[in-house]
C-alpha cells in the first residue's frame, strides 16, 4: 500500500517584481499576497508557508531581502475589494492571487503590476489570460483541473459505495465562477454510472446541512463538493454533516482530512510553493506574459479508512494500492 504524509511546510516568506520594477535596486522588492481564505485556516496557513518556503530556495527571505504583505478576504466580497486597494497602494513590484475572486480584484485595480495566480479554473474562459501559452497582459500562473475529473469521482464513488445512485453536487454559485460547466458534465456523465444528479447550491452552513439531510433520507444517496473557496473554508462542516447523515462524499482537496470518505484532487498547497518560481523569474526580469499557465499534472487520492468503516464501507484492496494517503 502506498502512503504518502502531507506535510505542513514551515519556512519564511518572499517577494517578486516585473522587468519594469527589476530597475529599483535602492529599495527591496514588494509582494502582495491575497488569500481567499480565513488567516486562521489550515489550509491558507500552510499555502503562504509553502510559498515562503518556495520563495526561501531561491534565496528571498521575507524581512531580510523582501517585504511580503498577506491579506486574508475570509470569503468576503466587501474585503477581496478593500484588501485588493490595499496592496496596490503598497506598490508592490508583484502579486500573488488565490483563487477567481482575488485575481478579479486585483485586475480591477492593475493592469501594469505582475500578478501570478494560483487555484484558478479555465483562465482563458475567464479571460483572466489570453491563452495558456502565451498569457498576454499582466498575468499568469498555475490553473486548476478541467471538468473530466467528475468521470473519476463517479468513478471513485461508485467503486467504494456500488449501491449509489444519487449525487448531491455542494457548491457555491457566488465563489464557484465554472460551477456550471462541472454540473454539466456530471450530468453527462451519471447515466454511465447509472446515477442522478442533484443540484445543490449553498451559501451557509445551515444551508450544507438541508443539502445532505436530503439525500440522507433515502438509500443510495451520496455527495459530490466542486472546489472553490467557499467548499474549502467550510470542508469541516461538509465532513461533518456527511457523517452525520451516513453519506459517502468526494471532491475537494483535504476533505478527507476533515473526516469525509474521500478526495481527489492536485495538491493545493504545492501549487503556492510552484507560484514562487515564477516570482522569482518574474523579480529577475521575466515578463508574465511570456510565461506560460501551468495546469496540475498530478493528482492524489486520499481515503479515510475511519470514516469508510462508520460508513459501513468496505474499501476494496485496489482502491488502497492506488491511495495516496490512508487515514486510520
Amino acid at each position: 500500500m502506498r502512503r504518502r504524509r502531507f506535510i505542513t511546510v514551515l519556512g519564511g516568506a518572499a517577494a517578486w517584481p516585473l522587468a519594469g520594477y527589476a530597475q529599483q535596486p535602492e529599495r527591496n522588492p514588494r509582494i502582495g499576497v491575497l488569500v481567499p481564505f480565513s488567516e486562521d485556516d489550515q489550509i491558507a496557513r500552510a499555502g503562504v508557508t509553502a510559498f515562503g518556503q518556495g520563495l526561501g530556495r531561491f534565496g528571498w527571505v521575507d524581512g531580510r531581502n523582501i517585504q511580503i504583505d498577506y491579506r486574508f478576504a475570509a470569503n468576503d466580497p466587501a474585503l477581496f475589494t478593500s484588501y485588493a486597494a490595499d496592496l496596490i497602494g503598497l506598490s508592490p513590484h508583484a502579486l500573488l492571487a488565490s483563487t477567481p475572486p482575488a485575481v478579479e480584484a486585483l485586475r480591477q485595480q492593475t493592469h501594469t503590476i505582475p500578478i501570478v495566480f494560483v487555484l484558478v479554473l479555465d483562465p482563458v474562459g475567464l479571460r483572466i489570460v489570453q491563452s495558456l501559452a502565451r498569457p498576454g497582459g499582466n498575468i499568469t500562473g498555475f490553473g486548476a483541473v478541467d471538468t473530466p475529473i467528475v468521470g473519476k469521482w463517479l468513478q471513485l464513488l461508485k467503486d467504494i459505495a456500488p449501491r449509489v445512485t444519487r449525487v448531491a453536487v455542494i457548491f457555491n454559485p457566488d465563489t464557484q465562477p465554472y460551477a456550471i460547466f462541472f454540473n454539466r458534465a456530471l450530468e453527462d456523465a451519471a447515466p454511465s454510472f447509472e446515477v442522478t444528479v442533484l443540484l445543490a447550491p449553498v451559501h451557509d452552513d445551515t444551508a450544507i446541512e438541508k443539502a445532505v439531510a436530503v439525500q440522507g433520507h433515502e438509500a443510495g444517496g451520496s455527495v459530490i463538493c466542486l472546489p472553490d473557496s467557499f467548499t474549502f473554508s467550510h470542508r469541516f462542516a461538509i465532513a461533518a454533516a456527511t457523517a452525520r447523515h451516513g453519506l459517502p462524499v468526494i471532491g475537494l482537496p483535504d476533505l478527507a482530512r476533515a473526516g469525509g470518505l474521500m478526495s481527489y484532487w492536485f495538491d493545493p498547497v504545492d501549487v503556492y510553493a510552484q507560484a514562487a518560481s515564477y516570482i522569482d523569474r518574474i523579480l529577475n526580469g521575466a515578463n508574465p506574459a511570456d510565461l506560460p499557465v501551468q495546469q496540475p499534472t498530478k493528482y492524489s487520492l486520499i481515503i479515510n479508512l475511519e470514516t469508510a468503516k462508520t460508513l459501513g464501507l468496505t474499501v476494496p484492496p485496489s482502491m488502497l494500492d492506488l491511495a495516496d494517503e490512508v487515514i486510520e
